[in-house]
């Protein structure tokens, strides 16, 4: 009998999430004979902390669930064929330490994995960050060469991907971030244009100066103020991919801004929110184009990992505010 250690959300959050807000509990896993056949048990090696946990637990969770999230884990024991013992996997078990499936929720990593690649990009890069890139750029955004690309949380897991892939398809990319040191990673990694939105005196003007012919795509991964200031410079028939809204997670009170109707319709722009699970049926492909491209070398990557896993809340915290370069991640 296995003894799993598992993060529960004790108390929904109000306003910003406190330690006080999750329980580590202990669960007594039963054996794999115990309900029948092709079962599997499940270890994780690295954890995954993303924004969307914070909306996702109000609407999905009750108090004492445990936590929603997606892990890389090793297969332990199995009686299930597909899985052999020693095998990589992907798995939405949520913040535990061991779990067992029948393998109907479990995702192998590609074949063409390098053993020199580190298995926890399957949460990043290589994973869902990096397909909702992939995805939304390709089918929302619908990028054509020679266009001009904004996105803003552009030194996080979702957007540092979207600015590789951008110049990938010959496009001009302008990024901003909330910090001097995230700027400079995103010069590193090929960005046309990048600030520190916190210290330009005017958003307006520093959008602007970073390109005066407008903005054809508007990849949002903020919402808010900067959305609202960001539509503005808008090209005609430009479109916004809508990826999420940071900005406003852990408000009490819901932000009140300007009404976009207007520049909506003069530009004749296009706005469409997503979720990358819409192509759930298309994954395959986009991690297969995904993978080669770090390979090549032509999209590289940067992981915030905190060691442990009791340190599971203080990194999703810290993810919130914004401490984490790239993709944060928790190695048991």
């Amino acid at each position: 009998m296995v003894t799993a250690k598992a993060w529960v959300l004790k108390k929904h959050f109000e306003g910003f999430p406190k330690t006080s807000d999750f329980d580590l509990k202990k669960i007594e896993l039963p054996s794999l004979k115990h309900g029948g056949k092709w079962k599997v048990l499940l270890e994780s090696v690295f954890l995954s902390v993303d924004p969307y946990m914070r909306p996702y637990s109000r609407r999905d969770m009750k108090e004492g669930d445990i936590m929603i999230g997606t892990q890389v884990a090793r297969i332990v024991e199995s009686k299930n064929p597909a899985f052999t013992v020693g095998t990589f996997v992907v798995a939405g078990t949520g913040w535990r330490t061991h779990s067992i499936s029948d393998g109907k929720d479990l995702q192998l990593l590609p074949s063409s994995w390098p053993e020199s690649l580190p298995k926890s990009l399957a949460l990043g890069t290589v994973g869902m960050p990096g397909l909702t890139a992939y995805f939304g750029l390709l089918e929302v955004c619908k990028m054509k060469p020679g266009e001009t690309v904004l996105v803003n949380a552009a030194a996080g897991a979702v957007g540092s991907v979207v600015g590789q892939l951008t110049k990938i398809g010959g496009c001009k990319v302008v990024g901003c971030a909330g910090s001097d040191e995230k700027v400079a990673y995103l010069k590193k990694i090929g960005f046309d244009e990048a600030f520190n939105y916190k210290t330009v005196p005017s958003l307006d003007e520093a959008l602007r100066k970073a390109s005066p012919d407008g903005y054809d795509c508007f990849f949002d991964n903020v919402g808010g103020e900067f959305a609202n200031i960001a539509i503005s410079q808008m090209n005609k028939y430009g479109r916004i991919a809508i990826c999420g809204a940071i900005s406003q997670y852990n408000d009490s009170v819901p932000q009140k801004g300007p009404y976009l109707q207007l520049p909506m319709v003069l530009k004749e722009l296009q706005m469409e929110g997503f979720l990358v699970s819409r192509w759930n049926n298309r994954r395959e492909e986009g991690l297969k184009a995904l993978l080669k491209w770090v390979v090549e070398g032509k999209v590289k990557y940067h992981e915030q990992v905190t060691e442990g896993f009791e340190n599971m809340p203080t990194a999703f915290i810290g993810m919130l505010k914004g401490e984490n370069l790239g993709k944060a991640i928790v190695k048991v």
